[in-house]
């Protein structure tokens, strides 16, 4: 592990109006259907990237990142199942999400790709990177939720009792029902940001939208609840013994690795980004002070100066 190396400023695309979110297409995955927005590359010899969304977001969490690395990515963001506009899963599983994505990057067909996963999408790429290391060329991991020791540390802790109640789904749901989209927008981005004044209204409206859309889709409650109760059950099995660890998934990864964290994320605890960044052979760290759970959104051009400086390691590496 070392220190993340910070490309220049000017080393990314200028800054200019907050850009809509990207266009998006439907791509049929083992029968269901998956919401991929594509970034299209401003140069001819971009590289292929795939962004993975939070749990509870989507691929619009990317918009702004992905705009500032047009010129060095051809990106994709997907919707994962049961989020966004992607269709729902029977199953919510880290495991489960990890083999969609590989379907999905195989029916893509570009070759390895920039991996970049935000939150539940970092411990998804975890895993892809270390079951099919053919698939990744770089992985950037933003506050991965890897699993540590005692979640009730963190924002989700209110919805923990909920996974042990019978048809718990129909409990948050009814919660939902409760808030209005601005009040549930606002308790998100409190959750996720760690300064709130740095969302733009345009990006608040849209968070909104992607709210009121939530209160619209059935599935989305049991999709959420059991998405998390995935995430807790990784979190048991990756002290016990056995291969399918994700601590054990993180120590086989071969690709190049940038771990960022933010120091007031409230949803995974600010020391797992080191941890995860020791467990992984070839990985640098960058922690963010001030910065939330959602480092891509809330300081973009810094994660993408971060990102710029992993491809400059990979392609002047120290004493060659």
């Amino acid at each position: 592990m070392r220190g993340a190396n910070l490309a220049p400023d000017s080393a990314l695309l200028p800054e200019g109006e907050a850009p809509d979110p990207w266009p998006a297409r439907r791509v049929t995955i083992g029968g269901a259907m998956l919401h991929v927005r594509d970034t299209p590359a401003t140069r001819p010899e971009a590289e292929p990237a795939v962004y993975v969304h939070g749990l509870g977001g989507s691929s619009q969490n990317f918009t702004d990142f992905a705009g500032l690395l047009a010129d060095r990515f051809d990106a994709r963001a997907v919707d994962l199942p049961g989020f966004g506009y992607s269709d729902p899963s029977p199953r919510y599983s880290i495991g489960s999400f990890a083999g969609t994505l590989i379907s999905y990057l195989e029916h893509d067909g570009r070759g390895p790709v920039h991996l970049v996963g935000n939150s539940l999408g970092g411990s998804i790429a975890v895993r892809v990177a270390g079951l099919r290391p053919d698939l990744v060329r770089t992985l950037t991991l933003i506050s991965p939720a890897m699993p540590f020791l005692d979640p009730r540390r963190t924002a989700q802790a209110r919805a923990l009792p909920l996974l042990a109640l019978p048809r718990a789904d129909r409990v948050l749901g009814w919660a939902f029902s409760r808030l209005t989209a601005e009040e549930m927008a606002e308790q998100v981005l409190a959750a996720c940001f760690g300064d709130t004044r740095k969302v733009t209204p345009q990006r608040r409206a849209e968070a909104m939208e992607e709210i009121r859309l939530r209160y619209t889709v059935e599935h989305y409650p049991k999709a959420y609840l059991g998405t998390l109760r995935g995430l807790v059950s990784s979190f048991l099995r990756a002290y016990l013994p056995g291969a399918n660890s994700q601590w054990r998934l993180a120590a086989r990864v071969e690709a190049p690795t940038l771990v960022v964290g933010g120091l007031n994320d409230r949803l995974v605890d600010a020391r797992v980004p080191l941890q995860v960044a020791r467990a992984i052979p070839d990985s640098r760290l960058l922690m963010l002070p001030g910065v939330g759970h959602v480092a891509q959104m809330e300081v973009p051009r810094v994660v993408a100066r971060a990102v710029v400086g992993l491809l400059d390691d990979i392609r002047s590496p120290v004493g060659g």
